[in-house]
């Protein structure tokens, strides 16, 4: 019998691997921390490069100065955190609806469901685009007497949480709806349930719970690591989404980080020790999210690895 190779022989490539990813963020905090006249320049040695000649911490507070990073991270927050709760909750529904309920057609549906998923976001987005900005005209027709086109935070500056217009182009309604369903989603969650025994629905009926009880005291419970991993991915995404933001929104008040980020580059230059520094400090939601998380998301990436 062959002997199993020891631990450090696995652990010395990975680590070696892992290096690749530490690097570039080793840079970013390096540059972010730098002097504009010492960020890496071609020629430079790689020690220049990791270690900076004076450490400015101050850089990070100039990021805020500079432009209202504040207003960023606001909408950001705003956006990601909506968008991945209204995501999270569509894709649980419709997971439970076509892992545990029983209905004509079921399986066709959600076949036709998933070949959505064939369908890249660059395709539908212009028309998703077209529906926004004229979503509020088609409310208007509707319910005239509310006059949609004109609707907005009423009273509200730009240092408020809330800023634009309430429907259509410039406003949150565009930034988040859109996104809040998704294939992806329902199919993740569904394979998760589909792995509870059917005896819980057995057992919850003759207990005399309704199809919502049943979904909402049992299934979403034992789905936490299902979920979790699909808040994760969610909000991430959102998070660091710029395409959709960049096409939708005109107003500086609207913008997101990714967009924001590009108040550092002007026309003769980039703040590269100021960019950096602003795009660590969006990192830190993400590494806050999955260490919080991290425990539900390494069980929900190995359901269904061990048998039993």
């Amino acid at each position: 019998m062959n002997k199993p190779l020891p631990a450090w022989f696995w652990h010395v490539p990975l680590a070696l691997a892992s290096i690749t990813f530490l690097v570039p963020l080793a840079y970013m905090l390096t540059t972010a921390l730098s002097s504009p006249e010492h960020v890496l320049t071609p020629g430079s040695s790689v020690v220049e490069a990791l270690v900076p000649q004076e450490w400015h911490w101050a850089n990070f507070a100039d990021v805020w100065r500079k432009v209202p990073f504040l207003r960023y991270y606001v909408n950001s927050l705003v956006v990601a955190t909506t968008l991945t709760a209204g995501q999270v909750f569509t894709s649980a529904c419709a997971a439970f609806a076509f892992a545990r309920l029983d209905w004509p057609k079921r399986d066709w549906v959600f076949l036709a469901y998933l070949t959505t998923m064939m369908v890249p976001h660059s395709v539908t987005m212009i028309p998703n685009f077209i529906v926004m900005k004229y979503f509020p005209e088609w409310l208007d027709a509707l319910m005239p007497w509310i006059h949609w086109q004109e609707l907005r935070y009423a009273g509200l500056t730009d240092g408020a949480p809330l800023v634009g217009r309430l429907v259509g182009l410039d406003s949150y309604f565009t930034l988040i709806v859109p996104g809040m369903f998704s294939a992806y989603g329902t199919f993740l969650l569904r394979q998760f349930m589909m792995a509870l025994p059917k005896e819980i629905d057995e057992a919850a009926k003759i207990d005399g719970c309704s199809y919502w009880q049943l979904f909402r005291g049992i299934i979403l419970p034992l789905s936490l690591p299902g979920l979790a991993t699909l808040t994760i991915f969610t909000f991430m995404g959102a998070w660091a989404s710029l395409l959709w933001p960049l096409v939708t929104t005109n107003q500086d008040a609207l913008r997101t980080l990714p967009l924001g980020l590009q108040a550092f580059q002007g026309q003769y230059g980039t703040e590269w020790h100021l960019m950096m520094a602003a795009a660590l400090l969006m990192l830190l939601p993400i590494i806050v999210l999955f260490l919080a998380g991290q425990r539900f998301f390494v069980a929900g990436l190995t359901v269904g690895a061990v048998k039993g």
